[in-house]
């Protein structure tokens, strides 16, 4: 009887990765509750929190999971049937066997990303993986999907309307043609399926897109950004990064448009958006504080000259006071007329 020949064998659909942001801890846990205790793949887990909180989610999934959740350490091998999350203010990528856990530059200002992961699971796995986007905030996910779908793998994306928060699922299916959309009851069933399916053949991408992809993979492992040639990857923009004031570089993924800086930080136009009307309502008030303490001090050096029987230069004083009052409403007015923007305004439009 002829020996299988190892070569021959075609991989199956054996890894997943998932990100979620706002609402995402409650996904989480009723997507692990569907789980069974033979999930043949590693699930790798990027939930946006604060960088200086201690996370507890995998002991908070262990509680309903039949399989194992853990932060790995830094050049673990992966192993099938648990769930690697990512540990706060670290990247978690995959590479060969073996999770990375780096401090590379925020990407649409977290770390962890979902994109930094998603992209780092194609390039190394291409046709094999299984992408999810859960419920959160603005698009995280949106770039590393499409990245997933370009390099053969599937793209799942929770319902909008059955997400706590639908941005990121609503983004994903804007840029994004997913392969699936259902509610997160349905997602242990749909990836169960899914990891007994083959993975079809990679599929050809121009060289130019795969070494760009490598370029980011390495920024997100925190190598220099601007020795990589970024900013040679894209058109130049007169842009400047929120983060670390540096010039912008606008890239391309079929509709979706990005921008990275040559230090690293990676935005695309909603979170880009978000940081600058943040910027604008801070100069505002910054503006406005400013005014009433010059009207503050007009006021006392008013009433000084006024107890000092100089009543002309008093006079002066307060007039310039009232017009410093005059201007600093005019500032309060517009911080409370400034909308803060980001590129989801087209979504928040649509409702009524």
């Amino acid at each position: 009887m002829a020996k299988n020949n190892p070569k021959t064998q075609k991989s199956k659909r054996d890894i997943v990765v998932i990100g979620a942001s706002a609402g995402g801890v409650e996904a989480l846990i009723d997507f692990v509750k569907t789980l069974t205790a033979d999930f043949p793949a590693p699930i790798f887990v990027v939930q946006h929190i604060a960088p200086y909180t201690e996370s507890i989610l995998p002991e908070v999934l262990n509680m309903f999971s039949p399989l194992k959740a853990k932060h790995p350490r830094d050049g673990e091998k992966f192993q099938p049937g648990t769930i690697y999350i990512a540990p706060p203010d670290h990247h978690l990528l995959v590479e060969g066997n073996q999770v990375l856990i780096k401090r590379g530059p925020k990407e649409n200002r977290f770390r962890p990303s979902v994109d930094a992961l998603f992209r780092s699971a194609a390039y190394a796995y291409g046709p094999r993986v299984i992408g999810v986007v859960l419920t959160g905030y603005l698009d995280d996910g949106t770039s590393g999907l499409w990245t997933v779908k370009r390099l053969g793998g599937v793209a799942v994306v929770q319902q909008p309307a059955d997400a706590h928060f639908p941005d990121m699922p609503a983004n994903a299916l804007e840029f994004v043609d997913a392969d699936y959309v259902i509610p997160r009851s349905e997602l242990g069933a749909l990836l169960t399926r899914l990891t007994t399916e083959t993975a079809p053949a990679k599929p050809k991408v121009p060289e130019a897109d795969l070494e760009r992809l490598s370029i980011e993979l390495k920024i997100a492992r925190h190598d220099n950004a601007f020795q990589m040639g970024i900013i040679d990857q894209g058109e130049f923009t007169p842009f400047t990064c929120p983060d670390c004031h540096g010039a912008l570089t606008q890239l391309i993924e079929g509709n979706l448009i990005r921008f990275r800086c040559h230090t690293g930080h990676a935005y695309t136009i909603s979170s880009l958006l978000s940081e600058v009307t943040q910027s604008v309502e801070s100069m505002l008030y910054q503006a406005m504080r400013g005014l009433e303490e010059t009207n503050l001090l007009l006021k006392q050096m008013g009433e000084h000259f006024l107890k000092s029987n100089q009543p002309e230069i008093a006079a002066l004083f307060l007039s310039k006071a009232r017009q410093t009052e005059k201007q600093s409403r005019v500032v309060h007015d517009s911080i409370f007329r400034h909308e803060l923007l980001s590129g989801d305004i087209r979504f928040r439009k649509k409702k009524p």
